[in-house]
């Protein structure tokens, strides 16, 4: 459920914690990560002493599947945000902080490289303006083309909260964002007992400041979980090859095979279906524009 460096809470199937510890050196293989267990995680342990509640984690179980970000200090590495997901909920704002789409198509492509299911709930529908709210309407209908389920929320005058509720009901969901969009509040509106901090968040999103990166599992109803993960500043592609990038595009992924070359790059080659398609309008400008940023390996905040 929750991780804070050397200890792990653990939740049992009877729905009891358990401060575990991890036994001796966990070596995933050929997963090369900062953490080796991640929120989400299904764990064998044995008690290690009942009156204190302790345990210890001999065996993480298989998993399902992950989503992982580059770590912000080892290059190499890569960070587990969580494991074995329903969905991955991605909060964005179009404004206050901005949430640019060179972020919102990362996020995307990192869960269809773990074919996780996402949703875009863009938030704070109350502070946007006519002309934002048409704008919001064109990038939902984008997505929505896409196979992304969008949703607009605002937790200030309680519009799409009771939607919100629902789409994370009996599944277990990553809730992800820039630090100030909103996640915790809209949380606190369907979860009010979890008393989520807010403020903090806020504060901390002016100095841009994020380099804590423990998310956190919350059981919120009957066989529903969420985890929040702190804002994301950046999310660095990991464990990923420039090859692949395009196959998490569905949009490219369904132009595959139709390049004069099999192993096109879309960037400059001749005769590319990818390219082809971004001039005739099946591809939107925006997310070909991500995907060169991606291939180029630059900052997604733009």
């Amino acid at each position: 459920m929750r991780s804070t460096g050397s200890w792990y809470e653990v939740r049992t199937e009877e729905g009891d914690i358990l401060q575990c510890r991890l036994k001796g050196k966990f070596k995933i293989k050929d997963l090369k990560v900062t953490n080796p267990i991640a929120v989400g995680d299904k764990v064998a342990y044995e008690i290690e002493n009942e009156t204190e509640n302790t345990g210890i984690i001999y065996e993480i179980l298989p998993r399902e599947n992950y989503i992982i970000r580059q770590s912000v200090h080892k290059a190499a590495h890569g960070h587990l945000l969580a494991t074995n997901l329903d969905q991955a909920v991605l909060i964005a704002t179009l404004t206050f902080p901005r949430t640019s789409l060179g972020f919102i198509d990362r996020f995307l492509v990192t869960a269809e490289a773990f074919r996780i299911p996402t949703v875009l709930v863009f938030n704070k529908l109350d502070i946007l303006d006519n002309e934002m709210i048409a704008y919001q309407e064109e990038l939902a209908d984008l997505y929505e083309s896409l196979g992304y389920q969008c949703l607009f929320t605002s937790a200030v005058n309680n519009i799409g909260v009771d939607a919100f509720h629902e789409l994370l009901k009996g599944k277990v969901s990553l809730l992800s964002g820039h630090s100030g969009v909103g996640k915790s509040t809209l949380v606190n509106a369907i979860a009010p007992d979890l008393d989520l901090r807010t403020s903090e968040i806020s504060t901390f999103a002016n100095k841009g400041v994020h380099t804590t990166t423990f998310a956190e599992m919350f059981e919120i109803g009957s066989d529903t979980f969420i985890i929040d993960s702190p804002g994301i500043k950046e999310l660095g592609l990991a464990d990923m090859e420039k090859e692949e990038i395009s196959h998490y595009f569905p949009e490219m992924r369904e132009l595959l095979g139709e390049c004069r070359f099999h192993n096109c790059l879309h960037i400059d080659e001749p005769k590319c279906a990818v390219k082809d398609g971004v001039v005739e309008g099946i591809i939107a400008e925006s997310r070909y524009s991500s995907y060169l940023s991606m291939m180029l390996g630059e900052d997604n905040r733009k």
